[in-house]
């Protein structure tokens, strides 16, 4: 935000939302007020926009009121600023997620050696920014742990006023057990003792706070395709690994694989965004256990993707590849990853 602020010709102005002066300038809602403190200015900033009460409405008004205006809200908590800012400006807004870093960005600054030299740390400890940047295991850890006890659980718990604070942490750990596998979810209605709509708000509530991201099932024809299944992924490794506080190197863990494929899902998902991919994502299975990891639909065209940690032997579905014939299958490898999430979108 302060480089697209230093890099604006025109008049701007730059608010805190921390800072109570900002409340008191938005809280009165009227033109006349609004005019007064904006003048000519251009580009109207707004950081921390989501801790200033009904801010959604003051944007609106901001909006409607000066055509000429453009206005940049940021928050550090998306669920709170979307919840406190959505509903007055539907149809107004256009909303950019800012993910954790993302391979494609990092390619950038580091070269291919390095890039390889980081691949476990960042299946283990993830790409947070401040967890890149950091250089002793003991200081990511320390951070990873932080943000689950006091923003997963501590802030949306107080949003939501959820009151089985230790059942949402089970559940997250129930799924982190499960990355790369479907979720039965009468199996983690019975495990927390919680009804099947309780788990399903649960479990949406963390796709809010981009905790969490649902991948469903693919079916175009063929009769013995799952597609109500669910696969649930963490947007990131690090915070994976610290609601089952386990930041074992890769060589003494049992579950190198699941890593390895959260890790893959959760940067080619950056990757498609900020590339502004308009494919649809899926994992394929039928009931007889044949299985795709990941699958991208796009202009008519199906990729099938198989990730494998260990070794590149994958013998490809035969009921996949005789129902879709004209469906390209790659195997993802540490040999060849980088291909898959930060490489640019062929032309």
């Amino acid at each position: 935000m302060n480089q697209l602020a230093d890099s604006f010709d025109g008049h701007k102005l730059v608010l805190n939302g921390d800072d109570l002066n900002t409340a008191d300038l938005l809280n009165e809602r009227r033109v006349t007020n609004y005019q007064r403190w904006l003048g000519n200015t251009q580009l109207l900033l707004i950081d921390e926009a989501q801790v200033i009460p009904e801010v959604g409405k003051a944007l609106k008004l901001l909006i409607d009121s000066f055509p000429n205006l453009t206005i940049l809200a940021t928050g550090s908590s998306a669920f709170d600023l979307t919840n406190r800012a959505g509903e007055p400006l539907v149809g107004r807004q256009l909303t950019y997620t800012l993910y954790p870093l993302a391979q494609l960005e990092l390619s950038s600054t580091e070269t291919y050696l390095q890039t390889r030299q980081h691949l476990e740390d960042r299946l283990v400890f993830g790409s947070y920014p401040d967890v890149v940047l950091m250089d002793r295991p003991s200081d990511r850890i320390d951070y990873l742990k932080s943000i689950v006890s006091s923003y997963l659980l501590k802030d949306i718990l107080l949003f939501e006023q959820v009151r089985n604070a230790q059942k949402m942490l089970h559940l997250l750990q129930l799924v982190a057990f499960q990355v790369g596998n479907e979720v039965s979810y009468d199996e983690l209605s019975r495990q927390l003792q919680l009804d099947r709509n309780t788990v399903f708000r649960y479990l949406d509530l963390f796709t809010k706070i981009f905790v969490l991201f649902r991948l469903g099932g693919y079916s175009n024809n063929l009769r013995k395709e799952v597609t109500k299944s669910s696969k649930w992924y963490f947007f990131d490794n690090g915070i994976r690994n610290a609601l089952i506080n386990n930041f074992a190197q890769l060589s003494q863990r049992q579950d190198a694989g699941a890593l390895w494929k959260n890790y893959l899902v959760a940067e080619r998902l950056k990757r498609n965004a900020y590339l502004n991919s308009q494919a649809n994502v899926y994992f394929w299975r039928t009931y007889d256990q044949q299985e795709l990891d990941w699958l991208e639909e796009a202009n008519g065209q199906l990729n099938g993707f198989e990730m494998k940690w260990h070794t590149n032997r994958v013998r490809f579905p035969k009921a996949f590849q005789n129902a879709y014939p004209e469906a390209t299958l790659s195997v993802v490898n540490p040999d060849n990853y980088l291909d898959f999430i930060a490489q640019l979108l062929q032309s």
